[in-house]
């Protein structure tokens, strides 16, 4: 029997996931890390680590992807994070799921005490600008210093934890100046209150410097929580505890124990929690994998994935994989790494981070010394140097990008396009010319077969089974009444078909003319072959010349096939009678030109192409080969989805463009504004927690 696998399954070979784990792998979270400059510590840290193969950060998750050496413990990453300032714990992996939004919530907390302490110190501010007498108003000053103070404490505490956990490491993070600013203005307004001058207090000023700080904060993460993680969606599916059958019965055991082989029970309404192969025939609701919302019905013997729900009656599903082997699990690592690409203007975000720290502990000293020099007026110097420290704060340019990214990415998997490289997002949004492969691609097969008797039809079948070919999978589908034959030597001949040895003589099925051909020992047989279009082909070719894109044909057909499906969809060119190394050479000729190419195609004869290309997409039943090679897989069989990828990629390059502008300006109007003494602290405040949400709301908006 033929078994037959969903997309989500065939999308991701395990020499996919070896490509993504490249060894062992850990996630370590992260939960201080802020910006771009915390991205660039964290990597530089763990790539001086011999045990260290590769890592990745995903700010938005707050985590570290770790590729380790073989026979390497976590412990020395941790511990040199530690050292550098990250505090840094191990995720259990095998558990890895959403969890409760206690950031959020413990933000809320600080807000809360916040506001509470910056209301009645407020109000205790009126008395004292209503004209208050001198000993009044240091009674005042004193009940606001007993607000102020605590609340700070607490509110505060990030900022300061953040800022003291980087000083100890010798290095400055953007909590350094906020954390300055404000220690700077509780600290002056408690010696205002102590030596009891008659001056002004800045109690209310720090606390509603903290109050818009958090509040922005808080207004960041939730709007980084609305563009949820597609992989974040994916973990979610996993299943906690399973019904393993045994000979003395069923018991209940975590699906962290299960191993291939095991027999697990399934209730009608359960989702599959490994990937395994059923024992009967039953209906699926695959479409959290392939996006595809039509049930699925498979036979006893066919593949179903991690993630998948059983429909209408119970199933026992056989174990075929371990839980952190499952497709499901496989998915998740590759939307991640695609989640957390690095772009080119990665680099611009990186470089301005690395110059921040610098540059305004300068701006803001210069600001200090130059008021203080030329009125004398200490409290104004103080004012200007905390507003400077505050306002130039990067976190609108650190979340220009992962912002659009992971927003992006998510998008694109609920469509039903996997991306699969790290740049790919970048690379699709680039694309002015896309190639499509025709049989397998553009078109499905149905063979009209003459009367085959006995020996032709079991030869037949036995070379058609043995390739994945569409052509092939075809003819399997009209040769299911024959019996395969007992065949060796088996081999697939890129662009050539299948041979064998049967009976001592060597047998083919390959290309003939216009249609397959079966060579036996005395004779060739045509297999007449119709091809069909598939779901979305006509829609797709209207909508990428729509876009502006050239579309071309390539194919390993012949002229007459090629010329009649081209003129039949609207194609502008087609290559026919390409060899699959012809294929490759073509793309790169393409790209000599100057040429941005998107190959899409699904076989073994397209490996190389899919390589050559500037992006490439591959089809969810494609060759293991081929969505190997692809910088993506299409989970669901419409094809418009190509097209919507290539939308949705300069839709990211262009969210990306705006974000980056509007830091850019916010630094170029913002830094001499305070400099100029034009902006208190508070108004500092306000201004940069606007800035970064409005970054991250262009990110995430439709």
């Amino acid at each position: 029997m033929t078994v037959t696998a969903c997309a989500g399954c065939v999308a991701v070979p395990m020499d996919i996931s070896q490509v993504a784990d490249r060894g062992t792998t850990v996630h370590l979270s992260l939960p201080g890390i802020r910006c771009a400059g915390c991205i660039a510590g964290v990597e530089r840290t763990l790539s001086a680590l011999p045990s260290v193969v590769s890592s990745r950060v995903n700010l938005g998750e707050k985590r570290v992807r770790v590729s380790l050496a073989p026979g390497c413990s976590p412990d020395p990453a941790i511990e040199a994070l530690t050292a550098a300032g990250y505090e840094a714990h191990e995720l259990d992996t095998t558990a890895l799921r959403p969890i409760g939004d206690d950031e959020g919530r413990s933000l809320l907390a600080r807000i809360a005490v916040a506001g509470f302490g910056m209301m009645n110190v407020m109000a205790l501010s009126v008395a004292i600008w209503s004209g208050a007498g001198d000993a009044t108003l240091a009674l005042f000053h004193w009940i606001a210093a007993a607000i102020a103070l605590p609340a700070l404490a607490y509110a505060a505490a990030p900022f300061f934890r953040s800022a003291i956990g980087a000083l100890r490491a010798g290095r400055v993070n953007m909590d350094v100046p906020i954390a300055i600013a404000i220690l700077l203005a509780a600290s002056m307004s408690l010696y205002e209150t102590i030596v009891a001058t008659g001056g002004q207090t800045w109690f209310e000023a720090a606390l509603s410097l903290t109050f818009f700080l958090l509040t922005g904060r808080y207004l960041e993460h939730r709007a980084r929580a609305s563009a949820r993680s597609a992989a974040a969606e994916l973990t979610a599916l996993e299943v906690f505890r399973v019904q393993r059958l045994t000979a003395q019965g069923r018991e209940l055991v975590d699906v962290s124990s299960i191993l291939p082989g095991d027999q697990i029970a399934l209730a009608a309404g359960a989702r599959a929690p490994v990937d395994g192969l059923s024992e009967t025939t039953a209906l699926l609701d695959r479409s959290a994998l392939t996006g595809e919302s039509d049930p699925a019905t498979i036979a006893a013997g066919d593949a179903i994935c991690a993630g998948e729900v059983v429909l209408a009656r119970p199933l026992i599903l056989r174990a075929t994989a371990r839980a952190e082997d499952s497709t499901l699990r496989r998915l998740a690592a590759l939307v991640e790494i695609a989640e957390t690409g690095r772009h080119r203007y990665s680099g611009l975000a990186d470089r301005a981070a690395r110059l921040y720290a610098p540059v305004v502990h300068g701006l803001a000293a210069l600001a200090f010394a130059g008021w203080w020099g030329m009125t004398g007026d200490l409290h104004l110097a103080i004012s200007v140097a905390t507003a400077t420290l505050i306002i130039t704060c990067p976190c609108a340019l650190a979340l220009a990008i992962p912002a659009v990214t992971a927003a992006m990415t998510g998008r694109l998997f609920k469509r039903g396009v996997l991306l699969k490289s790290s740049t790919a997002l970048e690379r699709l949004a680039e694309i002015d010319t896309v190639v499509l492969d025709k049989t397998g691609t553009l078109t499905t097969g149905v063979a009209r077969l003459p009367d085959l008797d006995p020996d032709a039809g079991s030869v037949a079948l036995a070379l058609a089974q043995a390739s994945d070919h569409p052509t092939s999978r075809a003819l399997c589908n009209a040769l299911s009444g024959h019996t395969p034959a007992r065949l060796t030597d088996l081999q697939e001949i890129s662009g050539d078909g299948m041979q064998g040895v049967w009976n001592g003589a060597i047998v083919r099925l390959g290309k003939g003319d216009t249609d397959p051909v079966l060579d036996l020992p005395d004779r060739r047989i045509t297999l007449p072959f119709q091809e069909e279009l598939r779901p979305g082909a006509r829609d797709l070719v209207d909508d990428l010349r729509r876009q502006g894109l050239k579309v071309e044909m390539l194919t390993g057909d012949t002229s007459e096939r090629a010329q009649h499906l081209s003129a039949r969809l609207g194609i502008d060119s087609y290559h026919a009678n390409v060899r699959p190394e012809g294929k490759a050479d073509l793309l790169q000729s393409m790209a000599a030109r100057g040429a941005h190419v998107l190959m899409v195609g699904d076989g073994l004869n397209d490996t190389g192409a899919l390589a050559s290309a500037h992006a490439s997409l591959a089809p969810s039943r494609a060759l293991d080969a081929a969505r190997v090679a692809a910088d993506g897989v299409m989970l669901a069989d419409d094809l418009t989805v190509v097209a919507e990828s290539l939308a949705l990629a300069r839709l990211a390059r262009r969210r990306i463009r705006q974000n980056l502008l509007v830091a850019t300006i916010y630094n170029i109007v913002a830094i001499p504004f305070a400099v100029a003494g034009f902006a208190t602290p508070l108004m500092a405040a306000t201004v940069m927690s606007s800035s970064s949400i409005i970054v991250v709301l262009n990110a995430v908006r439709k």
